[in-house]
């Protein structure tokens, strides 16, 4: 179910103003120099993973192959997390306009431009069975990056072609710009912040065909671009083929857009399988090496099964993808 950005934008700017009132509290939404708008995050414990079994998971997406089922055994064991300190999330994935501002002010210049290789890209030209890896999207190529993922978007659309760098670029300009502490989110408080309060595989609910009124996934619009992965699709029509602009679908309880679907996320985190296995209890920052890093979410062109609040994904820190953006925090301490 689509909802009308405006008018909700509207609702919460006169309940809840952007600039905090004289209190001891701290304010809800806070709006940053780039025009990226936060929301209070409190403290608190969770229980982050799932310990679906693959039989379970097998019944309510009969469509999958058993063996997609197997591949989720990292989401597993299910362990309590205490995130200690409150924080401030960005209510919405980053944006492109947000993105093109940074760039202007910093001078940044993007990994997909700077190092010549590009990114990656939709071309309804391109076949993924006669290509070398199989990949759904042409690349890399110096014709795509944040300006051009293949498809058109404005500057209310979530930014993509973004690596895990760029994404530590833009949290490292505005903390020196700003002298408040920026960076991208550890995979633990993604997590809490996007079940904020469920248990559930999805924000309203466990249904997979429910999973459209929270996010934007891959749906009967995007599907006849791909039409081997039919079975895989959502049926409904959102009227978005591709990404749809932020804060297009319901919000969940503490605020946030965009937490299933529309753009994987890069988090803090490096990638370890087993790494719920011997997490700490308190803020858990992850292992301290790794290969990849991981993102979370899932995407415009993600199934149902890859959006749950539990799954866990990654890339190598370099990769830039027109599925891929972000999403930063603010530290509550650095107000």
């Amino acid at each position: 179910m689509r909802i009308r950005p405006c008018l909700l934008l509207a609702s919460l700017l006169l309940s809840s103003p952007l600039r905090a009132a004289p209190s001891s509290e701290p304010p809800a939404l806070i709006e940053n120099s780039l025009g990226m708008v936060f929301v209070a995050i409190p403290a608190g414990t969770f229980q982050m993973g799932s310990d679906e079994t693959p039989e379970a998971l097998a019944r309510d997406y009969p469509q999958y192959p058993k063996d997609r089922f197997a591949q989720l055994f990292d989401e597993a064991p299910v362990h309590s997390v205490r995130i200690t300190r409150p924080f401030y999330l960005e209510r919405t994935e980053v944006t492109v306009g947000q993105f093109r501002r940074f760039i202007e002010a910093s001078g940044y210049v993007p990994e997909s431009e700077a190092d010549g290789t590009g990114g990656y890209g939709y071309n309804a030209a391109y076949d993924p069975d006669k290509s070398e890896r199989g990949d759904a999207f042409e690349g890399r190529d110096r014709r795509y990056s944040w300006r051009n993922p293949g498809f058109a978007q404005t500057d209310d659309h979530p930014v993509v072609n973004i690596s895990w760098n760029d994404a530590q670029a833009l949290a490292r300009w505005l903390t020196q710009k700003e002298g408040r502490v920026y960076r991208l989110p550890t995979e633990a408080e993604w997590e809490y912040a996007c079940r904020a309060g469920t248990r559930t595989r999805y924000q309203n609910g466990d249904d997979p065909a429910g999973m459209p009124d929270a996010g934007n996934g891959f749906d009967a619009d995007a599907q006849p671009l791909w039409p081997k992965w039919q079975a895989f699709a959502s049926a409904r029509h959102d009227g978005y083929t591709f990404t749809a602009p932020v804060a297009t679908y319901a919000p969940n309880a503490f605020g946030l857009y965009d937490m299933h679907g529309n753009a994987w996320e890069w988090v803090a985190d490096w990638y370890g399988e087993d790494y719920y296995a011997h997490s700490p209890t308190d803020d858990p920052q992850g292992p301290d090496s790794g290969n990849v890093r991981v993102r979370r979410g899932g995407s415009w062109h993600t199934w149902a099964l890859y959006t749950r609040s539990s799954y866990r994904n990654w890339n190598t820190q370099e990769t830039r993808y027109p599925l891929v953006g972000l999403r930063l925090l603010r530290e509550a301490d650095s107000r």
